[in-house]
Order: structure tokens, then C-alpha cells, then sequence
């Protein structure tokens, strides 16, 4: 008689206990969800009414909107505005700290090609990017343990010809001794000038 009072005990504590728990964790608050922390933009944007141009750059580089090229011919620069790389960027690096992207106009060219803005004799191939057509054109040369690298992609409907310049100078990695500076990333380098480059809006 005893066991089977005990037994009844036991499983009334029991029973107590599972209604206990059920009902606390039924009624206990939600777990209030972490706040996504808002990415910081560090672009700036430069528009130009006179220029008709808009876009969204790193509010580090340098801007100079008196730029002009004069690569192709002294007598006639081609002008521009230049975004320069910060000089932190190429501090330790083989890059050099006059490497940035320009936009650059040619007013008077009959058709709008990316070959007309390089002074070395290569050919223009078209590329599409989403709506946009680009005449693209490409060039390096190397001197004197330098390197340059120009990508061009001009914007084959713009009037005036409306050019991207990507300018890249940088030395030769392998002249340096080992620990001196370490090579540059060009593949992130080339990913923010095609940020710029995708950010430009012809007004």
C-alpha cells in the first residue's frame, strides 16, 4: 500500500514538474535579435554640371579636375578629371602613388574608340556591361624597371567621346630584395576602378 502511495506521489511531482517547465519556456520572451550594423560608405561623389559627369569614388583619393593627358600628344592633351590611389595604398608596395582612373574627353573624334586614347597602336574590342557598350582598349609598356599598364573604355555612344582610363605605374617586384616591399594586389585594385568606372553616370 505504502509503494503504491509513492508511486501516486511520484508521479504527481513529476506531472507538477513537466507543467511547470511547458509553461515557463511558453511564456518566456523571445530572444531579441542582434541589430545589423549599418555598412559604412566610404565613397565620396564628384558631379560636375559643366562637365555632365557623376560618379562615386573612395573619399581618400586625391581629385584633380584640371587634368590632362599627355600621352598620346604633347601638342594636344586630352582633358580630364584624375582620381588618384592614396599614398598608404602604395606605401610598401612595387605600385607607385601616380597610379588612378581618369575620366577624359576627345570632343572631336568622328567615331568613339578606346585605341584613340592609347599612343601605342593596338586595336579596340567591344564589351558589353549590363545597358552600357564599350570600345576597349589596352597597352603596357615597360622601361627602366617600370611597368606601365593603361586599360581604356571608352563609352561608344557618348558625345563628346567619353573615355575611363585606368593608369596603373608600377616597378619591377623582382628587382627588389626579398622583405623590401611586397607586390601590390592588382586584382583589388582593378575591383575599385571598376567600382568607379560602374558608378559614372553621363547626365
Amino acid at each position: 500500500m505504502m509503494l503504491a502511495i509513492g508511486a501516486i506521489i511520484l508521479v504527481i511531482v513529476a506531472g507538477g514538474g513537466y507543467y511547470a517547465w511547458k509553461t515557463y519556456f511558453s511564456q518566456a520572451p523571445a530572444e531579441t535579435p542582434t541589430p545589423e550594423t549599418p555598412a559604412v560608405d566610404d565613397r565620396a561623389t564628384y558631379a560636375s554640371s559643366t562637365l555632365r559627369i557623376s560618379l562615386k569614388y573612395p573619399k581618400d583619393y586625391t581629385v584633380d579636375d584640371s587634368f590632362s593627358n599627355l600621352s598620346v600628344n604633347p601638342k594636344k592633351p586630352i582633358s580630364g578629371v584624375k582620381f588618384t590611389i592614396t599614398l598608404q595604398t602604395a606605401t610598401g608596395t612595387n605600385l607607385s602613388a601616380d597610379s588612378g582612373i581618369s575620366i577624359e574627353w576627345l570632343p572631336r573624334a568622328k567615331k568613339c574608340t578606346g585605341d584613340i586614347y592609347l599612343a601605342a597602336n593596338v586595336r579596340a574590342r567591344e564589351v558589353v556591361e549590363g545597358n552600357m557598350t564599350y570600345s576597349v582598349a589596352t597597352s603596357s609598356e615597360a622601361g627602366a624597371g617600370n611597368l606601365y599598364e593603361e586599360f581604356v573604355y571608352a563609352i561608344s555612344s557618348s558625345s563628346p567621346c567619353t573615355a575611363i582610363r585606368y593608369f596603373i605605374h608600377s616597378t619591377q617586384f623582382a628587382n627588389y630584395p626579398p622583405g623590401i616591399v611586397i607586390e601590390f594586389d592588382r586584382a583589388a585594385l582593378l575591383a575599385d576602378f571598376d567600382k568607379i568606372r560602374q558608378s559614372l553616370v553621363l547626365q
